[in-house]
């Protein structure tokens, strides 16, 4: 299996286990600055220069030796479940993508012909219940995840701790899992601990959100899309993910997390 989803800078001072959905353009984007004094022009998914990716061939034995010889620093971030598996219903379902395409194709057309998933019609600007169909999508979510029906799962809204533990499995061990709700405090964090080729003022940082503007607005605060049907859905589905990084599931309005991460904790539940 290797450490999918991985990037380590060029100048190998740090590793990180990319989580989609948690910052990851901005945490790209600082990566390649630290290495490069200079942000890579265009998406930082799209980069096969500047950054090592476990994707990339080449970067692949650097990875490996870096990632178990455990002298790199190795981090992530993380985000509330319900914010997060909104993010990818606006993003990847209800918006139309930099190609000017639906994601993945036939996707959207199998959840509005077997969920009732509505995304606006076919541009995506006709008005439709969000509500309805956050909640349908949701549906779909689980069958993803629990049956792999009709689909796997898709990376966007796989749990947190399934990408994380990929890394553990394979002998990574991480130095730091910050919150996306605290940013600038967890990555200042991260920088504190490494050495880089350029210092990075986080104050002067923008966030490199590459999904803004994809999907309609949400027209409703968070907790409005979970009823008791769709938080028994998101603990069903994201348990582990409320458990291990300090997340209230009884409160989908508090999306700033309760309680601190235990790193010994995530490396022995996600190591089983």
């Amino acid at each position: 299996m290797g450490f999918p989803g991985t990037w380590m800078t060029e100048s190998e001072s740090v590793l990180y286990r990319v989580v989609p959905k948690c910052a990851c353009s901005t945490i790209g984007q600082i990566l390649h600055y630290s290495d490069h004094g200079r942000f890579y022009d265009g998406d930082i998914h799209d980069a096969s220069e500047g950054l090592h990716k476990w994707g990339q061939p080449a970067s692949r034995p650097l990875i490996e030796r870096a990632v178990k010889g455990h002298e790199t620093y190795a981090f992530s971030c993380v985000r509330n479940p319900y914010a997060r598996v909104l993010s990818s219903f606006f993003d990847k379902i209800c918006g139309i993508q930099r190609n000017g395409r639906r994601y993945r194709g036939k996707l959207v057309p199998l959840l509005v012909q077997r969920y009732g998933v509505d995304v606006g019609g076919e541009d995506g600007t006709a008005p439709f219940d969000q509500i309805a169909s956050f909640r349908r999508f949701l549906l779909f979510v689980r069958d993803t995840i629990r049956w792999r029906k009709p689909m796997d799962p898709d990376i966007h809204w796989s749990s947190m701790s399934g990408h994380l533990s990929t890394f553990i499995h394979n002998g990574g061990r991480y130095d730091r899992i910050f919150w996306s709700e605290s940013f600038t405090g967890g990555m200042a964090s991260v920088l504190d601990a490494i050495d880089t080729p350029h210092r990075v003022d986080l104050s002067r940082i923008p966030r490199f959100n590459e999904s803004e503007g994809h999907g309609p607005p949400r027209a409703h605060p968070v907790e409005d899309f979970f009823d008791d049907l769709s938080m028994h859905l998101m603990w069903e589905i994201y348990h582990l993910d409320f458990q291990l990084f300090g997340y209230d599931f009884t409160r989908p309005s508090q999306l700033a997390p309760v309680r601190g991460i235990d790193l010994a904790e995530v490396h022995a539940r996600l190591g089983e």
